[in-house]
């Protein structure tokens, strides 16, 4: 379903008359307000006035998260501060929390997004959207709760954890649309698995999983277990929250609401933007944000753009589903390593489980060592040694092939990895860097 036809479906051409206009606005508010902006484009000899066509957005200073945290907590803010209506900050665990602080406009942007955002997935009124995404300063479940009474569901907000109780919800109210994070979606599996619950003779259809990458596989696996459609949806806090892109019922990339936040590729070295189709880093203008809008901000997560017609009828530009982040990024002996990587290849292989750990360390020689720990199956422990043996030098092989590095295999237990009720911790990295 498409939630609004005119402005997902416009003209490409119509589009950008709208993004052009609504950048130099944003340039003449950021310059005349705040002052962090103002002394970036002085130095780089940019006034609001040299802003002519879209492409001169490549003229204007990258925002990075250092930046925000630098400017914490109202450094950013370009509006009144009695305009604010509510507030939300980043989930992470290093420095000061990036803030951002939404008017009561920016409310109604962040709706409208998530509205477009369920609507893809299938959301209508009539469905009942079980919203396990954290609640309070995290903006998943707020987004997606207002994406969902926008849209006219009923919606239950569960938040993360207690997963005995979002078991028994899912059951005795009907739930039929799920939202979390895909790594608590399939400890929720597992859960229900062991409590003896069918999740297939259950209502549940599909679901909206973001805010940690993840491959198709791990899609492939919580699509089995549930018998459900699975969709993925990217936001972040800095831009607004969920609803920045979203797949729709093709699934052949994330389409962007680009008339709400202006998308470009950047080499991640240099800066410099990319032509259409190469891979780089994703960055983000907010073209109608009031509160705490922001210029071209580096969101670290690698992808690619697809510009060909998708067969929903939306003519916004997409996006390719996330290869990794160049800050979660390992180099393992020169090798560049991602993550996701390494998931995509232990879901080919039978036998084990969703869940791993990737330790790096440094040894007596001081180059980098590689531990993955894998959990596998429960027949696989009751099994002879010689094939709990075979498995391991399967995926030790494997992993030699894909990543061209070699890595050290601990297979584990099931139950054994700790699980997250949010963004799932998949690297320990132990070096001294």
């Amino acid at each position: 379903m498409i939630f609004n036809i005119e402005h997902e479906c416009m003209e490409r051409g119509s589009r950008q008359k709208f993004q052009l206009a609504d950048l130099k606005n944003l340039v003449e508010i950021l310059y005349g307000r705040v002052p962090f902006y103002r002394t970036k484009m002085d130095a780089l000899g940019i006034k609001p006035r040299d802003i002519h066509t879209l492409k001169d957005i490549e003229k204007l200073p990258l925002t990075t998260k250092d930046d925000l945290r630098e400017l914490y907590p109202h450094g950013l803010l370009a509006c009144p501060k009695d305009r604010i209506v509510e507030v939300h900050m980043s989930s992470g665990t290093t420095g000061k929390p990036v803030v951002d602080e939404y008017t009561r406009r920016d409310i109604d942007i962040w709706r409208e997004s998530m509205a477009r955002t369920m609507a893809a997935a299938g959301c209508t009124r009539d469905d009942i959207v079980q919203n396990c995404y954290g609640y309070g300063l995290f903006t998943g479940g707020p987004g997606a709760h207002y994406g969902a009474m926008t849209l006219g569901a009923e919606v239950l907000p569960m938040s993360s954890g207690n997963t005995a109780r979002q078991l028994m919800v899912m059951q005795d109210f009907g739930s039929t649309m799920l939202t979390c994070t895909p790594s608590y979606a399939l400890f929720m599996a597992e859960e229900a698995a062991e409590a003896g619950i069918d999740l297939h003779k259950l209502p549940i259809a599909k679901g909206c999983f973001g805010a940690e990458p993840w491959s198709e596989n791990m899609r492939k696996e919580i699509e089995n277990r549930y018998g459900m459609k699975a969709y993925d949806i990217y936001g972040l806090t800095e831009i607004i929250g969920p609803g920045v892109s979203f797949e729709c019922e093709a699934q052949e990339g994330l389409h962007i609401n680009e008339d709400l936040f202006y998308p470009e590729i950047i080499d991640p070295d240099t800066g410099k933007t990319l032509p259409p189709g190469e891979k780089g880093e994703l960055v983000f203008t907010t073209l109608t944000k009031e509160g705490t809008p922001l210029l071209r901000y580096r969101t670290r997560d690698i992808t690619f753009f697809i510009e060909e017609p998708c067969s929903c009828g939306r003519t916004t530009v997409r996006m390719h589903r996330l290869f990794g982040r160049t800050d979660d990024m390992l180099i393992i002996r020169g090798v560049n390593v991602f993550p996701s990587q390494i998931e995509h290849a232990l879901f080919e292989i039978e036998g084990t489980e969703p869940a791993y750990v990737i330790v790096v360390d440094r040894g007596a020689t001081h180059l980098d060592e590689v531990e993955l720990q894998v959990e596998v199956k429960q027949e696989f422990f009751s099994d002879e040694t010689k094939n709990l043996e075979s498995l391991r030098a399967k995926i030790q092989n494997i992993m030699k092939s894909k990543l061209q590095i070699a890595v050290r295999v601990k297979l584990v237990e099931p139950k054994t990895i700790e699980r997250s009720i949010g963004k799932a911790k998949r690297v320990i990295d132990n070096r001294k860097i």
